[in-house]
């Protein structure tokens, strides 16, 4: 190697340099950024993912080193030697960490030439996600994505220091696991050794981590990577990363109250911020009731309001039907706006539509003290008044209201509250707002499978006082169920978990689940059962979410190697077809 690099040796990375190193002999190595000739002086912009610095190639001064300066191209790989120099004052470039300072080269050597590259390696580049993708390797070159994945490896060393300093051990767990019902598809992973089996590649470590509670060792983490085969979306990748982390002999406040400490812990030393502790919490029902998400951004208001009780009563059809079903008439007080084009309101109730909603109602109260609503029609004078006074309007605002059942309603309700959140500019983008998110249900009603499912996962342990309604009325069992919540996205969840054979039968038979099928789905999970089971619980942390929330990116542009949004990979060709031999011996048959 030392002869590769020509007897040259790194001794300082191009953004590391200031006024202090003037004079200091120095050799770094790099891609030419740009290059630039002005006769008898070329300049360089050498770069490496600390930053780049500007190297000075002068012909009168040596004039063999210049005439190899001059073969320099955009990422052209080079070791390059000299003395730190201190720029004229109208040659300083404020724009650069290094922008005071210039290396002026006495040695070069080429290690490696570039053809022109498809785009240019800068974060202003105008290019296609497509082409970004296809050429990943110069993608990553860029320093937004160098300074995004840097920031996700100092957030994972936080972590694991945090946890380690807290008694937590870092243990892995399979990779090829047997398939369990899930929230997703699982990825599945033929056996060669034993025909027509299949190996599943996990959705996350929960039935493992429970394993290693039951096995004594009290407290788990792990940075783990899962798999989900599900259909993508902006914040979602198939193959991702959890911060996974499990306690024994913990309630509810001892996990939030370790977690919450972690999560301080990565503010205050990624984001120079000092969180106040504890964190807020809200109750599932409370944040779907004021702000239609159960994951709610709490940084600006419009909250949500219930008509229920003033509508109960109306001769229109979808606030009666609302009211006697048991649903919901949610209303959204768009303080000012009461002069929004028709076009601008329509495009409201598109939304709501999106979210399932049957449509979205309006009512204006002009500046003049005017109402205009084809409402009006429909409704008495104290029902109008009614909801005048419910939402406190005042001359000038828009009444927003849409009836349906509470969950269909509190969501279209919750993303309409988001659009003119955006849309009037009412959200503080430097603003972190955390709050928990507890006492979700434990169950909710499958309409396509006409049974009730695990709201989290069939592990979860329902609050004790609502033990006795698994008998009678499951829909209103709580769970010891908790979400942590940043600006509107879940940052991560998790619950504590069933710990009786009784109570773990007993959710199983409310989930329809047979005798058998447990068995046969987990069965080496429930046999660890009958030999003595802590009390324990934990959390998951989407690591991709999180970094994307701290460096205010897209996902994609937080993992190295990120799949589009269907599920592929433009760079490598994955997924592709396999030689017919390989198929062979994994005794599959393609049917084609």
């Amino acid at each position: 190697m030392t002869e590769v690099l020509g007897g040259m040796k790194r001794t300082d990375m191009c953004g590391a340099f200031s006024l202090q190193d003037v004079g200091r002999e120095v050799t770094l190595m790099g891609w030419v950024n740009r290059r630039r000739n002005l006769g008898s002086l070329i300049f360089a912009d050498l770069r490496d993912r600390t930053g780049i610095v500007q190297v000075v190639f002068n012909e009168e001064l040596d004039r063999d080193i210049f005439l190899q300066a001059e073969e320099l191209r955009n990422e052209y790989v080079i070791a390059a030697s000299g003395t730190v120099a201190k720029r004229s004052p109208d040659a300083v470039n404020d724009k650069l960490p290094t922008g005071q300072i210039e290396i002026k080269v006495d040695r070069l050597k080429i290690l490696s030439a570039a053809d022109t590259p498809p785009f240019l390696v800068d974060d202003n580049s105008k290019v296609s996600e497509s082409i970004r993708l296809k050429y990943r390797y110069l993608d990553l070159r860029r320093p937004s994505l160098q300074r995004n994945l840097i920031i996700r490896h100092k957030i994972a060393k936080v972590v694991r220091d945090f946890l380690n300093d807290n008694g937590f051990l870092e243990i892995e767990t399979p990779m090829l696991v047997k398939s369990t019902p899930g929230g997703a598809r699982d990825y599945l992973v033929p056996s060669r050794v034993q025909p027509g089996k299949f190996f599943a590649l996990p959705q996350s470590p929960q039935i493992f981590k429970q394993l290693l509670m039951i096995s004594g060792f009290d407290k788990y983490y792990q940075i783990a990577r899962c798999f989900r085969d599900e259909d993508l979306r902006s914040d979602r990748q198939p193959e991702f990363t959890q911060i996974d982390i499990e306690m024994s002999f913990v309630d509810i406040d001892d996990v939030l109250s370790i977690n919450e400490k972690l999560i301080a812990d990565i503010f205050r030393k990624i984001m120079g911020i000092e969180l106040s502790l504890p964190l807020k919490r809200m109750s599932y029902d409370e944040a779907m009731n004021r702000y239609g998400s159960d994951k709610p951004d709490v940084r600006f208001g419009l909250e949500l309001t219930e008509l229920s009780d003033v509508l109960k009563d109306s001769s229109f059809n979808a606030f009666k039907e609302a009211a006697e079903s048991g649903g919901c008439i949610k209303a959204i007080n768009a303080k000012g706006c009461a002069g929004f084009a028709r076009k601008e309101i329509d495009g409201l109730a598109e939304t709501a539509k999106s979210y399932g909603a049957k449509g979205l109602l309006w009512i204006t109260y002009t500046g003049e003290g005017e109402i205009k609503s084809s409402l009006l029609k429909y409704l008495t004078d104290d029902e109008l008044k009614g909801i005048l006074s419910s939402v406190s309007a005042q001359p000038g605002d828009l009444i927003l209201i849409a009836a349906g059942k509470f969950d269909t309603t509190c969501e279209a309700m919750g993303h309409v509250r988001l659009d003119l959140g955006n849309k009037l500019n009412l959200i503080d983008q430097d603003r972190y707002e955390l709050l928990w998110i507890v006492d979700f249900p434990l169950l909710e009603w499958s309409e396509e499978e006409n049974k009730y499912v695990a709201k989290h996962h069939p592990f979860t342990a329902p609050k004790d006082e609502d033990i006795p309604l698994l008998d009678t009325d499951p829909s209103k069992v709580r769970a010891k169920a908790y979400d942590i919540v940043l600006n509107g996205t879940e940052l991560g969840g998790g619950s504590i978990r069933i710990h009786t054979q009784e109570m773990q039968k007993k959710i199983f038979d409310v989930l329809g689940f047979s005798d058998e099928y447990a068995k046969n789905m987990f069965g080496f999970f429930l046999e660890a059962f009958r030999y003595g089971v802590p009390p324990h619980g934990g959390i998951a942390y989407g690591f991709d979410r999180m970094v994307m929330l701290f460096t205010d990116s897209d996902i994609k542009d937080v993992i190295a190697f990120p799949k589009t949004q269907n599920a592929s990979c433009l760079m490598s060709g994955a997924p592709s077809e396999v030689d017919s031999n390989q198929l062979r011996e994994l005794h599959i048959k393609m049917d084609n």
